[in-house]
Formats: structure tokens, C-alpha cells, sequence
């Protein structure tokens, strides 16, 4: 296993919006690295796939790759192997987002794949089931994301609280050393630290960010919860 990010981090997910296409994806990543520097916060980027090593090769935040599969070097057309997102420079990666999901299974070998390279793992969850599923894994970190919350203007924090509170709760009887996120909706600083108040150890988002206007000021925002 791996040396996670600590508590208290932000990951943003840039997904695939076209506000990040080509160059703009590391200008995001820059807006990330500032905001960092600046407030001394734990930003985590994780860019579209094509443009991983020009993120990771412009910032020093850390950058995360949207998923890995189980895969080994070699005859993987279209797959994206472990050992291919740690040499485009990234320090972990996404798996099993609700918008790209994969058999447990599937979760629990790319994870053991990424622990082998020393990458550290944000495992998805849509449900406090699931992530009590998950955490037999032992990835760095459980993400909960109810899907129908993903991309909204309501946090989960404040449409459910309890599977906030409830997921922290099942993750840490499995593995008392996994951290879990918050996801799902989280748009300002008050959401930010409503989760940390549920017992979260930071969040993952997307919109909130990526499509806003001037992500510097609501990534300014954003960790003033933390």
C-alpha cells in the first residue's frame, strides 16, 4: 500500500468537459497549483486522460489519472495499464467512478495492480453498501458519490448527510486506515466543511470547478472549508 495525500485534500476531477480540452486542462491545473500555493491547501488535479503527462509534466500538485484497468504492459489496445499512468508522471488515479464503473472484482485487482507501482487509489462508491464492499480492498481512499446527486447544485452533505456520516462509519469497521471523501454536488466552502464535520478527510468535485467562470475564486472558496 501506498503513502496516501493525508486529510483535509480536495481533488478536483476534471472529467471529460470541454472546458479542459487540450491546453486548457493544464491551465486548470495551474489555477489548481496557485490556489495551493497560495492558501498552503492540499489540491489534487485529475485531468482528462490524453493530457496526463502534459499535466503532470506542468504542475507540481499531485495528479491523479480518471482509471486504471488491471492490465500489464503489452498487447492492451485502448486499455490504460498501471504502469502507464505512473510513467506519465501521475501519484494515483480514480477507480470505479459512477461514470465508469467496474466489477468489484475488477476494483479489487487494478487496486493491488496500483499498490504494486506505488500509485495511490480513490476508489468510487455509490452507496454506503458499496463502499463497505470497496473497503475490503484497502485503497488509500473511498470516494461516496450518490450518482443522481453527481453534477448538481445540492451537496450530498445537505440532501443526506447520513451517507456521509454512515459510510465513514462502515468504511473505518473494515479498515480503520482507509479515508473517505465526500462527493457529489460539493460547490463551496461550507459544503467542504460540512463534510469534514460528517468525518470526511476531504472531497472530490468536478463542475463546481470546471465549469465556473473563475475556478481560481471558487477553489479559494472551496478550501477555506477545510
Amino acid at each position: 500500500m501506498s503513502s496516501d495525500f493525508g486529510s483535509k485534500v480536495v481533488i478536483v476531477n476534471f472529467k471529460a468537459y470541454a472546458e479542459v480540452d487540450g491546453p486548457k486542462a493544464v491551465g486548470l491545473a495551474k489555477a489548481c497549483e496557485e490556489v495551493a500555493s497560495k492558501t498552503g491547501a492540499r489540491i489534487i488535479a485529475c485531468p482528462p486522460m490524453v493530457e496526463l503527462s502534459a499535466v503532470a509534466g506542468a504542475v507540481d500538485i499531485p495528479v491523479l489519472s480518471q482509471n486504471i484497468d488491471p492490465r500489464k504492459p503489452g498487447s492492451a489496445t485502448g486499455w490504460v495499464t498501471p504502469s502507464m499512468v505512473k510513467a506519465c508522471g501521475c501519484q494515483g488515479t480514480l477507480i470505479n467512478h459512477a461514470e465508469h464503473k467496474v466489477p468489484n472484482e475488477t476494483v479489487g485487482q487494478a487496486v493491488a495492480m496500483a499498490h504494486e507501482l506505488g500509485l495511490v487509489t480513490v476508489v468510487c462508491a455509490n452507496t454506503v453498501e458499496d463502499a463497505k464492499a470497496l473497503a475490503e480492498y484497502a485503497p488509500e481512499y473511498i470516494a461516496v458519490e450518490p450518482p443522481e446527486l453527481i453534477g448538481g447544485d445540492i451537496s450530498v452533505t445537505t440532501a443526506d448527510p447520513s451517507i456521509v456520516r454512515d459510510t465513514v462509519q462502515a468504511v473505518k469497521a473494515v479498515n480503520p486506515n482507509v479515508r473517505v471523501l465526500c462527493g457529489a454536488g460539493v460547490k463551496t466552502g461550507k459544503d467542504v466543511s460540512a463534510a469534514l464535520s460528517l468525518g470526511a478527510d476531504g472531497v472530490l468535485l468536478a463542475s463546481g470547478v470546471v465549469k465556473a467562470q473563475d475556478p481560481r475564486a471558487v477553489l479559494e472558496d472551496l478550501v477555506s472549508g477545510l
